[in-house]
């Protein structure tokens, strides 16, 4: 049966959780999708392949969903992988590959390649940019990327960065069932095309909306992430069957936690995860 694993359930603000990553398993193949700190242990705790991941998708750019891209790429080639890892997410993900490569790392990859020739030389790496509703397509699973709404309102932010500053959540279809990750957003047409009708959302949710007790945090709710006064009539006004919280605010204490269940659960039906660091969720 397919599969998720959120190796990674934080955000950007250290914490004993780690930040985003997944581990889609379709049951022919293992897809990474983001690579937040800790990725890499957290792919080592989930029993994922090294030899056979050939595939990583990006929601976005901010460092907690890509500050381990390098580790994923260097790890699975010395933990064996021979095939090329195709990289891909929204525009800029192929210059940042590519400054990792030839720019930041190039010694490093020199030096392993020539230096230890029992990895067997370099394998390659492939990355892409994808647009807006180009399918994506793997063994067993199809993605659509959706245009998400993450910081895309703050008045400091200029148009010529915004512009620029496009973030993506996923909608796989595969096994005949549906699996949506948000990536990092607030309500917005894009989130609600992409979690309409889903069996499994993986949605960022960072605090419960009552929590919310200073004018900072109250921006970050209405333009950054969302939380609990929203997350939960999303998915039902989207008719989502389970709902999984990740990207939680950092040291959340179980009483925090169990306000935003409360208050999620006052407004959806369905099954509803607040996430932990390893949990693995069927689709």
């Amino acid at each position: 049966m397919p599969s998720v694993t959120l190796m990674g359930t934080g955000g950007p603000r250290l914490d004993t959780r780690r930040a985003t990553s997944l581990l889609l398993r379709s049951g022919e193949e293992e897809v990474m999708i983001d690579t937040g700190r800790g990725a890499i242990h957290g792919l080592a705790q989930a029993g994922a392949d090294f030899r056979n991941l050939t595939r990583v998708l990006i929601t976005h750019h901010h460092f907690d969903h890509i500050g381990d891209l390098y580790d994923v790429i260097l790890t699975t080639w010395i933990e064996g992988r021979r095939e090329p890892l195709l990289i891909q997410g929204p525009p800029g993900t192929k210059r940042i590959v590519d400054a990792l490569l030839t720019q930041i790392y190039d010694r490093d990859l020199n030096w392993r390649s020539l230096g230890e020739p029992a990895h067997g030389g370099w394998s390659p790496v492939i990355a892409e940019d994808i647009g807006l509703g180009e399918p994506v397509t793997g063994k067993g699973w199809e993605a659509v990327a959706h245009e998400m709404s993450h910081g895309h309102g703050l008045p400091t932010l200029p148009a010529a960065f915004l512009k620029q500053w496009i973030c993506y959540g996923y909608r796989f279809t595969l096994g005949g069932k549906v699996f949506a990750f948000s990536g990092d957003t607030v309500d917005c047409p894009g989130l609600r095309s992409l979690a309409q009708g889903a069996d499994v959302l993986v949605l960022c949710c960072w605090t419960a909306g009552s929590l919310l007790v200073s004018d900072h945090l109250k921006k970050l709710a209405q333009h950054t992430l969302a939380c609990g006064d929203t997350v939960g009539k999303i998915a039902q006004e989207c008719g989502v069957k389970q709902l999984v919280l990740t990207h939680l605010r950092p040291n959340a204490t179980p009483e925090m936690l169990e306000t935003l269940r409360a208050e999620v659960a006052a407004d959806f039906a369905g099954t509803l995860t607040i996430a932990q660091d390893g949990l693995v969720v069927e689709i």
